[in-house]
């Protein structure tokens, strides 16, 4: 074989060597193309449609079409959905809500794919993200949460992602931080979610705010009722962050979602004040709290790795 033949093979082989993540969101579908090293070669976003049975797997096949084009048949591909996901299995037998079209869906057949699809809980996707390329680098024992619209969560212990034995392991949005409260979506009274998702700040603050992103601002701007009902919000995040600790013992819990990474140091500092007075630390052993690294696409990465460990 000349050398030009064999660059051009060697070349060709590389360019095959990749796995594709696609991370289904209420809003948007974000897909990206890794490889096994951890470099994202392409990414892409579309719109959510659910107009119709086909219209989803429609848009994903048409963005997979175009990253083919581009680099050759991915070897794996993985794919992050909301809902529950039993252990060793690639549907959804569960979801409730707008993207309910996702339950029992055959992905691999919905998406013409040769790999077959690897489906894994959109919030365990974004730890697995977070763990090989963000924040939790380097860490066998990591809680992830995040705090947006309302509060996911996922965890991995000893280097394995729980999932339980229907899939909800790591739902810790659906922790009781107040036993008199209301119960939330899924029935807990006084969930964490409901404490500081921005799903009821209208009600936490009594009508004022339609949203967190309003509260915080309020809050900076000296809003002596604002300060209170984000303090009151944040000190129930510090408990359950707490409570957590207790029961699984990470090294690490990483903090996503809009909400916390908007509020930056708005919400570190006081969390940490609270943890301070909260958190069980036998010989001064404290958890490193942190937020995430890797934004909107830890679920597409994270979907990506999932998919090249199962195939592995």
């Amino acid at each position: 074989m000349s050398l030009s033949l064999t660059g051009r093979f060697v070349r060709a082989c590389i360019r095959m060597r990749h796995g594709i993540g696609v991370d289904v969101g209420g809003t948007f579908i974000k897909l990206v193309a890794v490889t096994p090293d951890g470099r994202v070669i392409d990414r892409a976003r579309v719109p959510t449609d659910t107009s119709s049975a086909d219209a989803l797997p429609a848009a994903i096949r048409q963005a997979l079409d175009v990253f083919a084009q581009s680099h050759g048949p991915a070897s794996t591909v993985g794919l992050a959905s909301p809902g529950l996901v039993r252990r060793g299995t690639d549907r959804v037998h569960w979801m409730q809500g707008r993207v309910d079209i996702v339950e029992g869906l055959d992905w691999t057949e919905a998406l013409h794919s040769s790999p077959t699809v690897r489906v894994v809980n959109d919030a365990q996707a974004a730890l697995l993200g977070e763990v090989w390329l963000g924040a939790g680098r380097g860490c066998d024992d990591v809680v992830l949460l995040t705090v947006g619209t309302g509060v996911g969560g996922a965890i991995l212990a000893e280097g394995r992602l729980l999932s339980g034995s229907t899939g909800r392991a790591g739902h810790l949005g659906h922790t009781t931080v107040d036993a008199t409260g209301p119960g939330d979506i899924v029935g807990t009274p006084g969930s964490l979610e409901d404490a500081i998702g921005d799903c009821t700040v209208a009600r936490r603050s009594g009508g004022r705010f339609a949203s967190t992103e309003a509260l915080v601002a309020a809050h900076l701007d000296g809003d002596a009722e604002a300060t209170q009902v984000w303090e009151t919000s944040v000190r129930c995040l510090a408990a359950g962050i707490a409570s957590i600790v207790n029961a699984v013992d990470p090294a690490r819990v990483i903090l996503g979602g809009g909400i916390a990474t908007r509020a930056g140091d708005t919400l570190m500092v006081p969390l940490r004040r609270w943890l301070d007075d909260f958190e069980w630390r036998p010989h001064g052993a404290c958890v490193e709290v942190t937020l995430a690294q890797l934004g909107d696409e830890a679920g597409a990465i994270g979907a990506a790795r999932h998919a090249m460990d199962r195939d592995a």
